[in-house]
């Protein structure tokens, strides 16, 4: 595996390099590697969770000044994993499930969810979504079961909902009969319309409490405005959920010790603030440690250890740049009373999905962090030690656009790839 060290002194000299140098720097990507942009109903609440068992940071061999870990040359390729692909015919799938008896469900971006049995694509989509925003980065996003899902039938979605002039990431949840999704309820949305297609964030994870973490795009790159000024300047204003992660209980409701939750100057589902695009979000069955890919803008994309109230920086700090001319964004790398990421990436991998590997099929690789990549086509094995620093990371080559990484429940690894004829595809060793 490649060893990492801090070179955040030479970041920018970094980012500045050629292009036939930038490529061999070792980075989780930024967005999708995309240009800038071009000039409710609500179930019955439930009871109240107990607080959320969720880890404090890591042990972190950054130096005191909270510095990230920059990683510098191509990591070394992954022996012996084979990617063995399970079917195609997807397209642009974005989230996947597994179901207590086995099949899978799959959601395609244009409005779908897929039925997967035996290794099987079935012909027909479920029936009972409704029309979504299906343009540009917007669609029928992630998916995910109640964690009571065996008694309930609960299915939570994320998507785009709106126009192209007006629109939001929204969540809802339906019940699925085994046929089809009944009962479509929107639990939760962004208050304020966006114009455009990007930046809709859509990443959930549950935490022990069966609370539900959302990602939430900070809008879009410049121009895109909103209010008069950039749109992505959103992610440092709490009373706007763009560009946060926010904590909801299952019917969509605050719980009451959410951090900002009797703030009269936050919005009161606000988790952690400060991201751009988030399109990697998991949680640590082991440890209950929350993780998160971001993409940056052009290079500095990050891998965040995300914890409860705490300000990730965007867009005041970053090491990415401005699309195009590579101008400074915000007010440098780091600042006081910021988090700083675990690592920073320096060239465009665009992660998405990710996961915490916790099974038995790879003894050696438990603990640590599997991120899809966009633009690099490859799985990015990050390495961790058990107090959750980086030690090491290699590639997994796939050839494609991978859009998610998740673990099964028979304890293999499977990707989507971001395709018009994607595929499911397994991890093998």
């Amino acid at each position: 595996m490649l060893n990492i060290s801090n070179h955040s002194d030479r970041t920018r000299a970094a980012l500045r390099r050629p292009f036939w140098m930038a490529i061999a720097l070792l980075t989780i990507g930024c967005g999708q590697a995309s240009p800038p942009a071009q000039s409710s109903q609500t179930a019955p609440a439930s009871p109240a969770p107990a607080s959320p068992q969720v880890a404090q940071s890591p042990t972190s061999s950054t130096p005191a000044n909270g510095a990230p870990l920059i990683t510098e040359g191509d990591p070394p390729a992954a022996q012996g994993v084979r990617p063995v692909t399970v079917l195609d015919g997807l397209e642009r799938p974005w989230g996947m499930v597994w179901l207590p008896d086995g099949a899978m469900l799959v959601t395609e971006r244009a409005g779908r969810v897929r039925r997967v049995v035996n290794g099987a694509l079935e012909p027909t989509p479920i029936a009972g979504v409704p029309p979504v925003f299906a343009s540009g980065q917007g669609g029928l996003l992630d998916i995910a079961l109640h964690p009571q899902f065996a008694e309930n039938q609960l299915v939570y979605f994320t998507y785009a909902d709106g126009t192209a002039s007006e629109n939001r990431t929204r969540v809802a949840r339906a019940r699925y009969d085994g046929t089809a999704l009944q009962d479509w309820q929107v639990i939760f949305e962004v208050t304020q319309a966006k114009p455009g297609g990007q930046h809709f964030g859509s990443r959930m994870a549950w935490l022990p409490d069966n609370t539900l973490l959302v990602s939430i795009g900070d809008g879009g790159n410049p121009p895109t405005s909103l209010g008069g000024e950039f749109i992505r300047l959103q992610a440092q204003n709490r009373q706007s959920y763009l560009g946060k992660v926010v904590r909801i209980r299952d019917d969509g409701s605050v719980p009451p010790d959410n951090p900002f939750a009797n703030a009269s100057d936050t919005a009161p589902a606000i988790w952690s603030y400060g991201h751009r695009n988030i399109q990697g979000l998991a949680v640590d069955s082991a440890t209950n440690r929350v993780w998160a890919s971001e993409h940056g803008s052009s290079g500095g994309d990050e891998l965040n250890f995300v914890q409860t109230g705490r300000n990730y920086g965007w867009p005041r700090v970053t090491y990415s740049r401005e699309y195009g001319s590579g101008a400074q964004i915000g007010e440098g790398e780091s600042l006081p009373g910021l988090e700083s990421p675990k690592v920073v990436w320096l060239t465009t991998v665009a992660p998405s999905g990710l996961a915490v590997y916790r099974g038995d099929r790879y003894p050696d690789w438990q603990g640590d962090v599997f991120a899809g990549g966009l633009v690099s086509q490859d799985v990015r094995h990050v390495n961790l030690d058990e107090s959750g620093n980086v030690i090491g990371q290699e590639s997994i080559p796939i050839n494609a656009r991978v859009r998610d990484v998740r673990q099964a429940p028979d304890g293999f690894l499977y990707l989507l790839t971001d395709e018009d004829n994607g595929k499911l595809i397994r991890l093998e060793r």
